[in-house]
């Protein structure tokens, strides 16, 4: 099968596509004919090598934790499942015709292959996020962050769950924020200041996705750590924060995102699409920052 690979740690032009062997699905995995992957942060930190102290890299590697497709390979012991099937869920190695996942979900008929591509590494994590807030309904919350790709999906859901969302984002993005149903501020300097003046009751919890630094600013703003969450910032606990891991709960949370996809309530938002032969440009732009949603690779 065509694959995307790297061979060494680097910038985006180590990676070049490949025929490499195709995986199968074991016991209680099941395999997807690959139409769309997308690039998240994890995908370019790896191969860049940020994370080889944590997480070790054996080479060649296939880059990607996401993907869509069409089930045609299912494991020992998997039911409620068959082989035509769309569905969008998490693996590793998600750049290449053939990806085995291990959690996954129904594609809604609402979403396009795109879409369905950018929905399952950052819904898996914003539900995650939200869920480590309790109830949130007729609640104020801050979404730091609010324009990437967690941060948007956390916005949509958020508002689905019936808070009162406040994004940050670059004035660039602040129209984007609007169009998801929050009140977007500035990020940076100040924060304190442009929130209370969106929110002057104050604000009833947080949720940190961008992972810049300002989660003791937040934790103040809110007032009480336990009411934050973040799923970028590795120095919560020092603050008494919640570090959500993306991938925790994720059959559940990939079937609440299926579910609330089919409603109208959350459409995944893709920024730009690239072919497998561009994979190099698809992480070069995200690795770039300033996304709006999600990048895409197709196949």
């Amino acid at each position: 099968m065509r694959a995307v690979r790297f061979h060494q740690y680097g910038d985006p032009n180590v990676l070049t596509v490949e025929d490499t062997p195709e995986p199968h699905a074991g016991p209680g995995q099941i395999r997807i004919k690959v139409q769309a992957t997308s690039v998240n942060p994890i995908d370019w930190k790896t191969r860049a090598g940020y994370l080889a102290e944590m997480m070790p890299t054996t080479f060649p590697a296939i880059p990607g934790s996401d993907a869509t497709g069409v089930v045609d390979e299912i494991g020992e012991g998997v039911d409620g499942v068959k082989a035509g099937d769309r569905v969008f869920g998490l693996a590793q190695g998600t750049a290449a015709e053939y990806a085995v996942l291990a959690a996954w979900a129904p594609a809604p008929d609402a979403w396009t292959v795109e879409q369905a591509a950018a929905a399952g590494l950052v819904s898996t994590t914003a539900i995650g996020g939200l869920d480590a807030l309790g109830d949130i309904s007729g609640k104020t919350v801050l979404i730091e962050g609010a324009a990437g790709g967690v941060g948007s999906t956390a916005v949509q859901i958020a508002v689905a769950r019936g808070a009162t969302v406040i994004g940050t984002a670059s004035e660039a993005n602040h129209e984007f924020l609007r169009d998801l149903g929050a009140t977007p501020v500035t990020y940076g300097e100040g924060l304190a200041e442009r929130v209370t003046a969106v929110a002057p009751d104050g604000v009833d919890a947080a949720l940190d996705t961008a992972g810049s630094g300002s989660l003791a600013d937040i934790v103040a703003l809110v007032g009480d750590s336990s009411r934050v969450a973040t799923v970028a910032d590795f120095g919560a606990g020092a603050l008494g924060v919640t570090l959500v891991a993306g991938n925790a709960n994720a059959t559940a949370n990939l079937a609440a995102a299926s579910r609330l996809g089919a409603t109208g309530a959350y459409t995944p938002r893709v920024q730009a699409t690239y072919p497998l032969e561009k994979a190099t440009d698809a992480h070069a732009h995200v690795q770039g920052g300033h996304t709006q949603g999600k990048v895409i690779i197709t196949l």
